[in-house]
């Protein structure tokens, strides 16, 4: 008698709950919003891209030409360097005490120059007395010469070493500001190209931002083309775009999330713009929008009629 009464109410709650899930099932999910609205185009025909936020320089990877262990740090992240300026050195005591020994070899050089000229002098005395022979006389002389290379020879060795000194304190090759620094001291600085540089120089004044156009919108942006590029999270932060030039030769897109499931069989012009940051707080290698005026490009197309209104 009881099971005849539970399997019905059992079976009707199954039921019940079924049609609950479906009703929810069925309902639409509202889209969540974005963490920030996008930017509104400044322009009515406009070429849109992405953009990344670089040095005017270019950022450039500071490498040294002689690998050793780091001694000495000059500078620090955002340190502003002129031209020459120092900014770390290599381990030189071994290059300094090799100095040392050139230069010592250049005194012995210049003691040796100094007895051959004296004895050639005694020489050309002796000579008219009849004391010394004439093949003597031109032995000495050619001592003279000997002695005149040697020390040629010992001060060349000393410019080398002391250049090869100098090469151990890596200089900045140009006024701008360290972005990165990677290296510190009592690390080893090896030679070469490096995945990871040990020190990114850049001149922050301007910036400049590297913009991806795509292909088939590339022949839409003119040289000369205004724009304006806002900071990617938000698009209160823009700026006007100066244009500086195309980098004539179209890429594939370079991933920017890193997964390696992103398509690159898009290619894309490279158009880089400059602007004045300012107080705004906008840093080398940061995203932005970018949005590139496109109107007198295409009201040109569309007076010759190539393409329609």
């Amino acid at each position: 008698m009881l099971r005849k009464i539970i399997l019905p109410i059992l079976a009707f709650a199954g039921v019940v709950f079924a049609i609950i899930v479906a009703i929810r099932g069925a309902r639409t999910i509202p889209p969540a919003r974005p963490v920030s609205e996008p930017p509104v185009a400044a322009f009515p025909l406009f070429v849109a891209g992405s953009g990344m936020v670089e040095a005017s320089s270019e950022n450039i990877a500071i490498g040294t030409q002689i690998a050793g262990v780091v001694s000495q740090v000059y500078v620090q992240v955002g340190s502003h360097v002129q031209a020459g300026e120092p900014l770390f050195t290599i381990d030189d005591r071994a290059q300094l005490a090799l100095l040392n020994w050139k230069r010592s070899a250049v005194q012995v050089a210049n003691a040796s120059l100094e007895q051959a000229s004296y004895e050639r002098g005694l020489s050309e005395g002796l000579t008219q007395k009849g004391v010394v022979s004439l093949e003597d006389r031109e032995m000495r002389r050619y001592a003279v010469q000997t002695a005149e290379a040697q020390k040629a020879l010992a001060q060349a060795e000393v410019n080398a070493a002391a250049t090869d000194l100098e090469r151990l304190t890596v200089r900045a090759p140009f006024a701008g500001d360290v972005l990165q620094l990677k290296i510190h001291p009592g690390e080893f600085a090896p030679t070469g190209i490096l995945p990871q540089p040990l020190l990114v120089l850049g001149s922050v004044l301007p910036l400049n931002v590297r913009v991806d156009v795509d292909e088939n919108d590339a022949w839409r942006v003119r040289a000369g083309a205004t724009a304006v590029g806002y900071l990617r999270g938000n698009k209160d932060i823009n700026v006007p775009l100066k244009f500086v030039r195309f980098e004539p030769y179209v890429v594939p897109k370079v991933s920017l999330t890193g997964q390696s499931t992103e398509r690159v069989d898009t290619r894309v012009l490279q158009v880089i713009f400059s602007f004045e940051r300012g107080e705004k707080p906008i840093f080398v290698g940061q995203q932005m929008d970018i949005v590139i005026d496109a109107g007198e490009r295409a009201g040109n197309e569309m007076a010759l009629g190539k393409i329609r209104p």
